[in-house]
C-alpha cells in the first residue's frame, strides 16, 4: 500500500490524538492575534481557511503568498493553503515593494495574505485578492470551519505536487523560486524531528522567520507530534529568555544572530542576579553559517542549553548535515566539543553528500526541491549529473562536512541570504560609481556582512553615506552594504571577470572557513 504524503497529515494527527491539547501561544502584541488556541481549533480553522478559498474559486493549484513575520496565522497557512492542493508562497517581510511585487507576479500568485505593519509597503501590487491580517479583513478567512458545516473540497494528494514556493535570493538579481514538494517537505520534517528527538513534550519557540524554508520544516514536525508552538514575532534577547521561562520552551531554531542577543541578555541577567531559565532542558539548533565556537561554548556553559548544528540551503528543504554531540563525545572538554560542532555535521538519514574534483559540496536525496519555478535552466545547472550543487566548498573529515568557502556570490547576514550581484547592480545605477565589487566580511554579531568596494568615475565624487542611502531607497535593509572603501582599482581575471577570493582574502585573513 501506498498513501502519498501531504504536510496536511501532521496537523490531522494532532488534531486526533491531542483535540484538546493547546497548540498555539500567538504573541500577545500583535494585530490579528489569535490568542492560545488548541489542536481541535487550529484544525478548524485551517478547514475553514480551505473551504473560503472554495467558495471564492481560488482552484487548488493556484499560489497564495503570505507576506508577514512569524504568527499563527502563518501556522494556520501551512495546512489550510498546502494541505489542500493550494500551493503556498512564503515571502520575506524584509523586502521591499518592487522585490514583493517581482515575487507575486512571478509565481502568479492570485491571493496575498499581508500582515498590517506591511500593509503599506505593499500597497499598489497588482492582485486578484488580498487580505490584511487584522482580524477584520480577514475575519472570514481564519474563522474556525462551524460544527456541522459541510468541510471544504478534499484534495487527492499526490507528494509530488509542490507544497510551497520559498523564493531565494542566489547568484543573479531576481530571487529564484524553490519548488518544495510534499514529499520534500514531509520527509524532511520527519528526519529533521528525529535528529532533534522532538517529541509530544515539545515546546517549540518560533524564533526562526517561518517563511524560511517553512520554518526549517520545525513547525511539522512539532505538530505531528502534538507539542506546543510559542510565537516570536520580533528578536528580542530578554523576551526570549521571558518566554523559555514562561512558556516551558524546549527548542529553537534560529541564526547565529538570534543566539548573539540571547547571549548578551543573559550577560545583563547575570549582572543583576537574574536566574537565567532552561538549563539542561533547552536544545537550539542553528544554521545559516556555524557561530564562532566560543559562542557555541557560551551557549553550552553560560545557558546551559544543548547546540545543535545543521547545515543546508532552501533547496534541500533545507536539511543536508546535522551535527549533535554524540557519546564518543562525552568525554571531551568543552572547548574541543564545541570545536567539534562548529562543522556542518555527518549526512542526514537518507542523504548523500561527496565533494567534486573542484571542492564543490553535492548531495542528493529526498529533501532536495523539484526545481525553479518557470526556470528550467537553472535547474538543469543545479541538478547536473543527478547532484544537487549547493555551490558551497568545502571537504569531508571522515563523515564530517565542513564548509570552506561559498562558491556562490551569495553572503548570509543573520541567516539571510543576499546576491552581492544584485547590490552591484543598485550601486552601479549611481552615476558616480565605475566599477564595484560586493563581498561579505567577517561579523561577530552577524556571521558576516555586505561590503562594497567601489571605484569612482573619474572627476566625480560620493561619499559612503551617499552610496549607502541609494541603496536603502532601492532595496531591502538588510542587503545593503553596512562598510563602503573606495578604490583605485579591483582585481581582475586577464578576461576581466572580478577575483573576489582576492578581493576578500585580506578580511578574513587568519580565519579557516571563508564564511562565518
Amino acid at each position: 500500500m501506498k498513501i502519498d504524503m501531504n504536510v496536511g497529515n501532521f496537523l490531522d494527527r494532532a488534531a486526533t490524538v491531542f483535540p484538546d491539547r493547546l497548540a498555539l501561544v500567538d504573541e500577545e502584541t500583535a494585530p490579528g492575534n489569535l490568542g492560545r488556541i488548541t489542536y481541535g481549533e487550529l484544525a478548524r480553522r485551517s478547514m475553514g481557511m480551505a473551504k473560503m478559498f472554495d467558495e471564492m474559486g481560488v482552484a487548488q493549484g493556484e499560489r497564495i503568498a503570505l507576506v508577514s513575520p512569524n504568527s499563527g496565522k502563518f501556522l494556520v497557512s501551512y495546512y489550510g493553503v498546502s494541505g489542500y492542493g493550494r500551493i503556498l508562497v512564503p515571502i520575506n517581510f524584509r523586502l521591499n515593494h518592487d522585490e514583493i511585487a517581482y515575487i507575486i507576479s512571478h509565481s502568479g500568485a492570485s491571493v496575498l495574505m499581508v500582515d498590517p505593519e506591511f500593509e503599506e509597503v505593499t500597497k499598489g501590487i497588482d492582485i486578484k485578492h488580498r487580505f490584511v491580517l487584522d482580524n477584520i479583513q480577514d475575519k472570514e478567512l481564519f474563522a474556525p470551519l462551524a460544527e456541522g458545516a459541510e468541510p471544504p473540497v478534499p484534495w487527492n494528494a499526490d507528494e509530488d505536487f509542490t507544497c510551497s514556493i520559498n523564493y531565494t535570493s542566489g547568484t543573479t538579481a531576481r530571487p529564484k523560486g524553490v519548488q518544495m514538494t510534499h514529499r520534500n517537505a514531509w520527509m524532511n520534517a520527519v528526519m529533521f524531528g528525529w535528529h532533534t528527538t522532538v517529541t509530544d513534550r515539545d515546546v517549540l519557540l518560533h524564533t526562526l522567520p517561518m517563511f524560511h524554508c517553512n520554518g526549517w520544516g520545525m513547525p511539522y514536525a512539532v505538530t505531528a507530534m502534538g507539542g506546543n508552538h510559542v510565537i516570536q514575532r520580533k528578536i528580542d534577547g530578554e523576551n526570549i529568555l521571558q518566554k523559555v521561562e514562561n512558556e516551558g520552551v524546549t527548542i529553537l531554531c534560529g541564526a547565529p544572530a538570534v543566539w548573539a542577543s540571547v547571549l548578551d541578555a543573559a550577560t545583563k541577567r547575570n549582572e543583576i542576579g537574574i536566574a537565567l531559565p532552561g538549563r539542561d532542558l533547552v536544545r537550539v539548533v542553528a544554521a545559516g553559517a556555524p557561530p564562532p565556537s566560543r559562542t557555541i561554548e557560551r551557549i553550552q556553559q553560560e545557558l546551559g542549553w544543548e547546540f545543535i548544528q545543521l547545515y543546508g540551503l532552501t533547496e534541500t528543504s533545507p536539511l543536508l548535515t546535522i551535527n549533535r554531540s554524540t557519546k564518543e563525545w562525552d568525554n571531551l572538554d568543552i572547548v574541543e566539543k564545541s570545536k567539534r560542532l562548529s562543522m556542518a555535521g555527518v549526512p542526514a538519514v537518507g542523504i548523500e553528500i561527496c565533494c567534486d574534483d573542484s571542492g564543490e559540496v553535492l548531495a542528493r536525496g529526498n529533501h532536495v526541491f523539484a526545481g525553479y519555478w518557470e526556470n528550467p535552466e537553472a535547474t538543469a545547472s543545479a541538478l547536473e549529473g543527478g547532484w544537487f550543487h549547493t555551490g558551497d566548498g568545502g571537504h569531508l573529515e571522515g563523515p564530517y562536512v565542513v564548509i570552506s568557502d561559498r562558491k556562490k556570490d551569495v553572503i548570509i547576514s543573520g541567516g539571510e541570504n543576499v546576491s552581492s550581484i544584485e547590490v552591484e547592480d543598485v550601486l552601479y545605477q549611481h552615476p558616480a560609481v565605475a566599477e564595484v565589487a560586493v563581498i561579505g566580511v567577517p561579523d561577530e554579531k552577524w556571521g558576516e556582512t555586505v561590503k562594497a568596494l567601489v571605484v569612482l568615475r573619474p572627476n566625480m565624487e560620493a561619499t559612503e553615506e551617499e552610496l549607502r542611502s541609494f541603496c536603502k531607497e532601492r532595496m531591502a535593509g538588510y542587503k545593503c552594504p553596512t562598510s563602503i572603501e573606495f578604490r583605485d582599482g579591483l582585481a581582475r581575471t586577464a578576461t576581466g571577470k572580478l577575483q573576489k577570493f582576492k578581493l576578500r582574502e585580506p578580511y578574513w585573513k587568519g580565519m579557516d572557513r571563508k564564511i562565518n
